[in-house]
């Protein structure tokens, strides 16, 4: 019997579900919105509801499932299957996740931080090509990420392995979230891109549309700053995407020089910008990276756009075979 996997991707807004072969191939993809309202408290009780309705409605049998794997924001117990300080989800108190889905679903669960269950489905079917050495990095509202050493994620003692949106890229330089200044996430997230962009328009004196825009009171995101790079070659747009690039470019220097990973793979809307934002990265990587990484180490694009969730959750639930 070809046996199957389940992915679940949580995230604050969209709950997607995928049906997976053991192989990582998708063959049924759904989504729900997610109901954060009275503390959170729908939400686990939504995803059993609606795994359930789904084998019912395809037809299936638990026992055709090897089980069950989920990305979300927080951190995560691994050994209690518990998650805390998802403020996204309006997750106020520990949440006993892995034993309300295993009772509700009758599966065997597993689950991870959602940034490292991405890097987890890139390494598998996407960007990583099943290689055993992967960093990745994502670029959003916020910066994640995920490292793989020897085939397996790095969690560290706390759970906090993989932080790479709080490396120190500009010390003493914006403040954080997290209370401390200068974290790349302040700077090649899509929040600190348009930061930075304000700041270079008070200093800029020049002609420049995104210094009109931003004068003017207008709505400006990263997206536009880019486009504005590269379309209609605005001088200043260029300069933040050039500052953008310098600290991403000393980021994955940083991380390879100590993981000489095969592949660091940027994925996260922010990567949309494609070739246009990595030519820049990679400059800075090869001005920054020690020689023989710089060599060895390949900074690529991720593949699997909102897919790489669903299909890493779904590898988690691999070690239940």
């Amino acid at each position: 019997m070809n046996r199957k996997l389940i992915g679940v991707d949580l995230g604050g807004t969209t709950i997607k579900f995928a049906i997976l072969t053991a192989e990582g191939e998708v063959q049924q993809k759904w989504s729900l919105r997610t109901n954060i309202l009275n503390e959170g408290q729908h939400i686990v009780p939504d995803i059993v509801e609606s795994i359930n309705h789904h084998i019912d409605l395809y037809q299936m049998k638990r026992e055709q499932f090897i089980g069950i794997g989920m990305g979300t924001p927080g951190t995560v117990d691994l050994k209690n299957g518990t998650v805390e300080g998802a403020f996204n989800l309006n997750w106020k108190t520990v949440q006993n996740v892995k034993k309300q889905i295993e009772a509700g679903t009758g599966l065997p669960f597993a689950l991870d931080n959602d940034a490292n269950v991405a890097a987890l489905g890139e390494r598998w079917k996407g960007a990583g090509n099943n290689g055993s050495e992967v960093a990745f990095i994502t670029l959003g509202t916020g910066v994640g990420g995920g490292l793989i050493a020897n085939g397996k994620l790095i969690h560290g003692i706390n759970g906090a392995g993989g932080e790479v949106g709080h490396m120190n890229v500009e010390p003493d330089g914006y403040l954080c979230t997290c209370g401390n200044r200068g974290c790349l996430e302040q700077y090649a997230s899509a929040t600190g891109i348009v930061h930075l962009a304000q700041d270079a328009a008070e200093e800029y004196v020049g002609d420049s549309k995104l210094k009109a825009m931003i004068d003017d009171g207008q709505e400006i995101t990263s997206k536009i700053v880019f486009d504005l790079a590269k379309k209609e070659d605005d001088f200043l747009a260029n300069e933040v995407v050039d500052r953008v690039g310098y600290y991403l470019g000393l980021a994955c220097a940083n991380i390879s020089d100590i993981l000489n990973p095969q592949y660091v793979v940027i994925g996260g809307g922010v990567s949309a910008a494609g070739e246009f934002l990595l030519d820049r990265v990679n400059a800075n990587f090869t001005r920054y990276a020690f020689p023989t990484v710089r060599e060895s180490t390949k900074l690529k694009l991720a593949q699997l756009g909102n897919d790489a969730g669903v299909i890493g959750a779904a590898s988690l639930a691999m070690n239940f075979k």
